[in-house]
């Protein structure tokens, strides 16, 4: 961590940076509407990616970036693209089926997941901080998930019935994004964040589109609510991103600050207001404690 990203950073960052965590969250609370009425989750993945690309697409054109691409980026982009896809279709198709925070917890067992193929693929050993957090993290997903269905009266065997599938879409979303993340920072962390989210963007959209045409066509929400939920999702997506790449540079802060961590409990909040989702509250103690943790770990001095 270099001195400038390891200082305090000011008051309009922090706001910024919960206002991205913000909506991003409400970006899964407006997809679960949309899933709700009609839409699927490949449609919904087209929308949003294909929005954003044109939108980082401008941004690139405006401020005038030199797009150049080496032997290496031109082999690596398409692969973390394709990962991206596929940890966008996992991760929707978690929200269409768990409440919301769940599975947005679930999926941030990430940093778990980006250790691991850090020592797969490059043979890095772990860091200390992150041995530490593992189990921290694990134990607090297992009672946010309520995996003995103590909290709702199923039972362990009812529970998993209930949120089994959910729940391995969304481990499924933080594998293939942690695996992103370990090749994006060994294979392409010198090609421009804006380039690299365009490529992203457009290689997953190109995905969805691919998984859109094998299931036969658009499914498109049947309902104004699930038309208000889509459009909000791709709008919510497109400018948290727009932000990230125009806004925090400005204001001297990484783009992915440890501080947006706290997406799951916007999430939270959200779901309960909008879709009437709910938890125990030891659940909520359980993602609390995921929270933390993996908040801990992104704060952490190197």
């Amino acid at each position: 961590m270099t001195a400038a990203s390891a200082k305090a950073i000011s008051g309009a960052a922090f706001a910024t940076l919960l206002l991205i965590a913000l909506m991003m969250g409400a970006n899964h609370v407006a997809a679960r509407i949309a899933f709700n009425h009609g839409a699927d989750v490949a449609t919904a993945v087209v929308f949003r990616s294909a929005v954003t690309a044109l939108v980082i697409v401008a941004i690139l054109a405006v401020q005038g970036v030199r797009v150049t691409f080496t032997a290496r980026h031109k082999r690596m982009l398409p692969a973390i693209g394709l990962l991206i896809g596929v940890q966008s279709l996992c991760l929707y198709s978690a929200v269409a089926r768990l409440p919301v925070a769940l599975a947005l917890l679930a999926f941030n067992t990430y940093p778990i997941w980006t250790a691991l193929w850090a020592a797969i693929v490059y043979r890095q050993k772990p860091e200390k901080a992150m041995l530490v957090a593992m189990p921290v993290i694990l134990v607090g997903l297992a009672i946010a998930l309520d995996v003995f269905g103590a909290a709702s009266g199923l039972g362990a065997s009812g529970q998993w019935a209930r949120i089994g599938a959910g729940v391995g879409f969304a481990l499924a979303a933080g594998a293939t994004f942690g695996l992103a993340l370990v090749l994006t920072q060994h294979e392409a962390g010198d090609v421009d964040g804006r380039v690299r989210t365009a490529t992203t963007m457009m290689m997953a959209g190109l995905m969805a589109l691919a998984t859109v045409a094998l299931q036969g066509g658009f499914h498109l929400p049947n309902a104004p609510a699930g038309w208000g939920g889509l459009a909000a999702l791709t709008f919510l997506y497109g400018t948290a991103f727009t932000i990230m790449f125009t806004v925090l540079p400005r204001l001297g802060v990484v783009g992915n600050s440890a501080i947006m961590n706290v997406e799951p409990v916007f999430a939270l909040v959200l779901a309960w207001l909008v879709l009437g989702q709910s938890i125990a509250p030891v659940q909520v103690a359980g993602a609390l404690l995921v929270v933390g943790a993996v908040m801990a770990l992104g704060l952490r001095k190197r």
